[in-house]
């Protein structure tokens, strides 16, 4: 198929489209007042209020500001979970919007209000128009920028609390066209660990190192040391990623420092190179400190797992895009980003699959193709109505009526 059916789905996006405009001023308003992890009070209540209203059951606090709207219908016995991030991020704002973040400091850099704005929507239009048979959970997630909401909600109950048999969720991708939709099976985001390594050696004058231990030496031998384990250790058909973000000692020219710090950025797109990665580089680290006579403390924090998508959950997905938008605006197996997502903790629970939608590639209007996680960045609206129709198809055909 190479473009939307005339039929039923014709009717579905107009109605989309036609209350597109309702929720592009919802998603600018979250704009204009974003909220830091866990912290997604005005959002989460805005996004209850809502949801109650269209006749969804809602249970508030999991992860803290974190809820779940749930709507039952017909005898069906299976449950979707869609799933929607809120938190913003600590960056001052440059884009000039007349909705503007009014907060200073904090801004929707990666567009979370648009995910949360394309998922209400979408249970406006589920509520009052929707045909199924089954449990729709609808799943707002506080926390997804590097504090794990996720999983805090996974552990304050929610697949106990809403069995899910598959879960989805969705992320605008700068640099893709707007509204096409990209898959993939498999390893698609990759892991996120964090290390710092601190080094004590022994102080002293700049000008007698010999009666120092100068951590400064030794910290420099792993950095240089760390690039051979990507080289030399890991297969080079698999990826992987150690980055030293921070190298901090001393603050004379004249004085050797009694200690040094690494902080280290680890990530891969496999388990294994994954597990292979923490063993080798807290061997490397410890066996270059000896070498040095310094003494080096790890503190390994892993973070977000490798995000692995479900096969048949993909392929279902695949196919309720390519019959929304059509072939040409589906790309079935898209490159793995080495970005992490704390929806990767939910799908090593439930089988699931997580897709990108175009946010722009500069051309047409020149909107969507400034990379997330920059302060000149804008969630595109034209995806409010695409995302919600995806959304809204998605949960038809996964609750046949």
């Amino acid at each position: 198929m190479n473009a939307p059916s005339d039929g039923f789905l014709h009717e579905k996006l107009q109605a989309l489209h036609a209350q597109a405009d309702e929720f592009i001023a919802v998603r600018r308003d979250i704009h204009r007042h974003p909220e830091m992890g866990y912290k997604e009070y005005r959002t989460s209540d805005l996004v209850a209020e809502q949801l109650v209203s269209w006749g969804y059951q809602v249970q508030r606090g999991l992860g803290g500001t974190g809820l779940v709207g749930q709507l039952k219908r017909g005898d069906g016995t299976r449950a979707i979970g869609i799933r929607a991030d809120m938190d913003a991020l600590p960056i001052d704002e440059a884009t000039g919007l007349p909705y503007a973040s009014c907060n200073v400091g904090i801004m929707h850099a990666c567009g979370h209000d648009g995910h949360t704005a394309m998922l209400l929507a979408a249970a406006k239009h589920i509520a009052l128009k929707g045909v199924f048979s089954g449990t729709v959970n609808l799943i707002f997630q506080p926390a997804e920028e590097g504090l794990g909401g996720a999983k805090k909600m996974m552990e304050d109950g929610l697949f106990r609390q809403f069995p899910c048999d598959a879960i989805f969720a969705m992320h605008n991708m700068p640099g893709q066209p707007q509204g096409h939709i990209v898959l993939r099976d498999g390893a698609a985001m990759a892991s996120s660990d964090n290390v710092t390594i601190t080094l004590h050696g022994k102080g002293g004058h700049g000008a007698m190192p010999h009666l120092s231990v100068d951590p400064v030496v030794a910290g420099s031998a792993i950095v240089m040391g760390l690039q051979s384990i990507v080289a030399r250790n890991v297969d080079p058909q698999q990826m992987a990623i150690i980055t030293v973000g921070a190298f901090n000692a001393g603050i004379a020219n004249n004085v050797i420092p009694q200690t040094a710090t690494l902080k280290l950025s680890v990530r891969s797109l496999d388990r294994d190179v994954r597990i292979l990665l923490e063993q080798r580089i807290c061997e490397l680290v410890h066996a270059q400190a000896q070498s040095y006579g310094v003494k080096a403390d790890i503190d390994y924090q892993r973070g977000y797992p490798v995000l692995v998508n479900h096969m048949a959950e993909t392929d279902f997905a695949r196919n309720v895009a390519e019959e929304l938008v059509g072939t040409d605006k589906v790309v079935r197996q898209g490159r793995a980003l080495n970005g992490s997502e704390d929806f990767a903790f939910m799908l090593e629970e439930v089988p699931g699959s997580y897709l990108l939608i175009g946010n722009g590639d500069g051309t047409g209007d020149g909107h969507g193709a400034c990379m997330v996680h920059n302060p000149g960045y804008d969630f595109n609206d034209k995806n409010v109505a695409i995302g919600s129709a995806f959304w809204t198809l998605l949960v038809e055909r996964f609750l046949p009526a």
